[in-house]
C-alpha cells in the first residue's frame, strides 16, 4: 500500500487571454485521485469561479486536457502520484491555443486548421450506389485505420515545438487526419488533401521531434503519419515534374 500523503500544495492558471497568474490552494489528497478531481475539488470547495472544461470523466472525450507540470495530458486519467514533484502540481491551460479564462482554451485554431488540411470527409459514391467492399488487411487500410482512434483533444497540438514557433503550421492532429484520409479508398478528396499539407503551414514544416507522438494518451504515430505525407507529397513534386 502506498503511504499517505500531505495535502497538495496545487498550483493552478488564472486569466483570460490579456494575461494571469498562477494561483495556489491547498487541497486535500483522496483515494485513487486524478488531476481532475484535483480541479473539480478546488472549484467545489475553494472558488467556484475557476473555469475548466470536462465531459465524459473516463478518457473518451479529450475536453479535459490541460498542461500538467509542463506536460499535456488528459486530467481525468492523470492519476496525482504519477506526476507528483514533492507535494507540488502545476496546472496549466493547454499551450499553443487562446486561453478564454483559467483552464478552458479556444479550440477553434486547432479545428480550423483540421478543416484546412482537408479533414472533412469526401465520399467518392452517392447513397444510391452499392457499397464497395474494403480489405481490412489491405495496407492502405491498415495505415488508414491507424489514425482513426484520434479524438481531437488537442494534446499533440499542444505538446508540439513547431506549433509554437509557427502559427501557421497546421499541427500534428489535422497532418494524421490527412495522413488517414490518403489511404482511405472510400475517399474522393486525395488532390484537395496534397495541395493543402504540401504548401505554406503544411506537413515540411515539421521538425520530427516526435513529441505528437510521445504525448499522445490514445497511442496514436502522428509523428510517422506526418513522415507519410512528407514522402508522398515528394514523389507526387517529382512526377509532376518538379512544378
Amino acid at each position: 500500500m502506498p503511504e499517505p500523503l500531505d495535502d497538495l500544495d496545487v498550483s493552478v492558471w488564472r486569466g483570460t487571454a490579456s494575461g494571469g497568474a498562477y494561483q495556489s490552494f491547498v487541497v486535500p489528497t483522496m483515494e485513487s485521485q486524478t488531476i481532475l478531481d484535483v480541479v473539480s475539488w478546488i472549484q467545489q470547495y475553494a472558488d467556484p469561479t475557476l473555469t475548466y472544461r470536462f465531459a465524459c470523466r473516463v478518457g473518451m472525450c479529450g475536453s479535459c486536457a490541460m498542461m500538467v507540470n509542463g506536460r499535456p495530458r488528459w486530467t481525468c486519467r492523470t492519476h496525482v502520484r504519477k506526476v507528483l514533484q514533492g507535494r507540488k502540481v502545476q496546472i496549466g491551460p493547454l499551450r499553443n491555443l487562446p486561453v478564454i479564462k483559467d483552464l478552458a482554451t479556444d479550440m477553434d485554431p486547432f479545428f480550423d486548421k483540421w478543416v484546412a488540411a482537408g479533414g472533412a470527409h469526401r465520399p467518392s459514391a452517392t447513397r444510391h450506389e452499392p457499397i464497395p467492399p474494403v480489405d481490412p488487411a489491405q495496407p492502405a487500410r491498415v495505415t488508414a485505420s491507424a489514425g482513426i482512434e484520434c479524438i481531437n483533444c488537442a494534446i499533440c497540438y499542444a505538446g508540439c515545438d513547431t506549433v509554437t514557433g509557427n502559427s501557421d503550421y497546421l499541427g500534428p492532429a489535422a497532418l494524421q487526419r490527412a495522413w488517414t484520409l490518403l489511404n482511405d479508398a472510400k475517399h474522393d478528396g486525395r488532390a484537395a488533401i496534397f495541395d493543402a499539407v504540401s504548401g505554406h503551414g503544411g506537413c515540411h514544416n515539421c521538425h520530427s521531434m516526435g513529441s505528437c507522438t510521445a504525448f499522445c494518451p490514445n497511442d496514436l504515430d502522428p509523428m510517422s503519419a506526418i513522415a507519410g505525407l512528407k514522402r508522398e507529397t515528394a514523389k507526387r513534386f517529382w512526377r509532376r515534374g518538379g512544378s
